[in-house]
This record gives structure tokens, sequence and C-alpha cells, in this order.
């Protein structure tokens, strides 16, 4: 009998390893980085509406941002967006913030307490932000004017800094305050 317990235990365990080994073998994508088109993706608004897609944003640069309305340090970086949103509106740049929640009805409460005037989308099924490999919360994107991904920041950012302000002006070709 503890022959047999034995073989078992050896024939799971290379079942195991095997099952391991192709999972492995399959590989998993490198996380999304300079240089790399961004996924495509077609959302809309808390409450539907008309859908945005990055398709309609190309010709801009892109801050996309994923977040939750569970997420402290979401809630701490959106009036840095806010005012990064007001100062560079545009022609040439768009703030896009996309939700992973499911409630809707939390996303829109969020929104108007916040105060918040930039575009939000609703992503509950997350698929957009697993095509993204948006994990971590909050998790943005500068994305210019091709389409391609220009940077990936994991983590709150005070948007409306010179750092920031400066970075996306320089993505946008710009010297001086976009026009309205």
């Amino acid at each position: 009998m503890k022959s047999h317990a034995g073989v078992i235990a050896v024939g799971v365990s290379v079942a195991i390893t095997a099952l391991l080994v192709v999972l492995l073998a399959r590989g998993v994508p490198d996380p999304m980085g300079p240089g790399q088109t961004a996924p495509a993706f077609s959302l809309s608004g808390p409450g539907g509406g008309a859908p945005v897609s990055l398709a309609d944003l190309r010709g801009k640069v892109v801050l996309l941002n994923f977040w939750a309305t569970w997420c402290k340090p979401c809630e701490d970086e959106m009036p840095s967006m806010e005012r990064l949103y007001q100062r560079l509106r545009g022609e040439s740049f768009e703030l896009v913030a996309i939700s992973v929640d499911d409630d809707e009805s939390d996303v829109v409460a969020f929104r108007d307490r916040m105060d918040l005037s930039f575009p939000i989308l609703m992503d509950a099924d997350r698929a957009v932000a697993n095509a993204y490999q948006s994990t971590r919360f909050p998790e943005t994107y500068l994305i210019d004017t091709r389409g391609r991904v220009e940077a990936r920041f994991i983590g709150p950012r005070d948007w409306d800094s010179e750092t920031y302000v400066a970075r996306i002006k320089k993505a946008l070709g710009a010297r001086g305050e976009p026009s309205p």
C-alpha cells in the first residue's frame, strides 16, 4: 500500500510540474511600456451615452488613468488631475479616467463630490484594464498622438506639478499653453 501511495504522489507531482512548464512556456506578455501601441478601446461613461474610443482621440496626447472609487490614492490624485485638465485641455490634449467600479452610481457620486469635469468611462468587467495590464490603481498612461505609450505611471501623482505639465507639453510639442 505504501508503495502504491508513493507512486501516486510521484505521478501527481510529475503532472503538476508538466502543467507548470506548459503554462510558463506560453509566457506572460511584458507590461505595457514606452513605444508599444496602446490597446484600442471603446467605452461609455456612467449612464451610457456615446462611447469614447482611443481611435477618436488619435492626434491628441492622452493621459489615460485607471482608477476606482474605493481606492484612496486614486481619490488623492483626482484634484490634481482636474487642475491639469483645466490647464491643458484643448484640441491637442485629453485626459480620460477609466473606472473599474461595478456600480455606476458610485462613480457618479464620486465625480460629483470631487467636481470632476474630464471624461470618465466605465470598465466594470476590467477588459480594458486587463488589456493595459493594469492591476494596481491608480495606474496612468501617457499616450502620444500616434497612439503609442510614451510612459506608464503606477501610483498617484501630483499631475499639475511642473514636472508632469512639462512632460505633457513636451509630448504636445508645445512651448506655451495649448489653445483652448
